[in-house]
Parts: C-alpha cells; sequence; structure tokens
C-alpha cells in the first residue's frame, strides 16, 4: 500500500460502533425518542421490501408510530464494523405479529454524518418472507 492510500483510509470509529450499537438498544427498548435523537432530520430510511425510502425524521416517525400496535420487532446485535462516515451491522430480528413470528437475519448498512445515522438500507436473507410477514403494515 502507498502512503496515499494508507493516509486516505478511514480508521475504525469507536463513536460509529457505539451510535449503532445504542440505536438498536433504543428500538430494543421502545425508546422513540432515544432512536429519534440518533437519526439527521434528513434521515433516508430504505426498507426490505419497499421501493422508495422514508426520506426525514418526521415522516419516518409517522411510519413507525402507525405501524406500532400492528407488530413488535426486536434485534440481537452480532457484530458491528464502523468508521466515522459508514457502519454495517449485523442483526438477526424477530418480529411478533398476530401471534405470528418471524426471525431473520439482516445486514443494517449506515451512512453517518456529524454523529447522527444519516441513511440505512437493510439486507436479508429472505426477503419475501418479510414482504409476505409484514404485508399490510
Amino acid at each position: 500500500m502507498n502512503k496515499q492510500s494508507a493516509a486516505t483510509m478511514k480508521r475504525t470509529s469507536d463513536a460509529s460502533v457505539k451510535l449503532i450499537r445504542d440505536a438498536l438498544d433504543a428500538l430494543n427498548r421502545g425508546d422513540n425518542q432515544a432512536m429519534a435523537d440518533m437519526l439527521a432530520d434528513d434521515i433516508e430510511w430504505h426498507e426490505i421490501g419497499r421501493a422508495e425510502p422514508i426520506v426525514g425524521k418526521e415522516a419516518l416517525g409517522a411510519r413507525y408510530l402507525a405501524a406500532a400496535p400492528a407488530y413488535e420487532i426486536s434485534g440481537e446485535l452480532h457484530d458491528v464494523l464502523a468508521n466515522e462516515e459508514h457502519g454495517i451491522a449485523l442483526v438477526t430480528a424477530t418480529a411478533h405479529m398476530g401471534g405470528r413470528t418471524l426471525v431473520y437475519k439482516t445486514a443494517e448498512i449506515f451512512h453517518i454524518r456529524e454523529g447522527k445515522i444519516s441513511a440505512r438500507w437493510a439486507f436479508s436473507d429472505d426477503t419475501g418472507a418479510i414482504n409476505a410477514f409484514f404485508a399490510g403494515t
């Protein structure tokens, strides 16, 4: 590796790892305010099976408040890798809805800006099962 490549490499960021861990902890506690505090106002939230992202903290909050009575979801963190601008979390998610349970694995990809999550994408091991489970929410 040349000096220029080494100088431009991003370093692992403990702050970004903590941000992602804290966001998952807030989700698991159902602490919507803590979660909102970790998101940029102009967040782009890409959901599995949804063609267009949800844009903006207000729109995302409205989406989840409307869906909250329909289901519960939690995540067990396997690992997080992050630098100052990006992070990836490997998660096993468990969703409960209408007496049914779905367990699936995701890779959660985050963009981080000024200490907040500014974009999120999720990719799963079974998009079809997720879409079928959450149909209508």
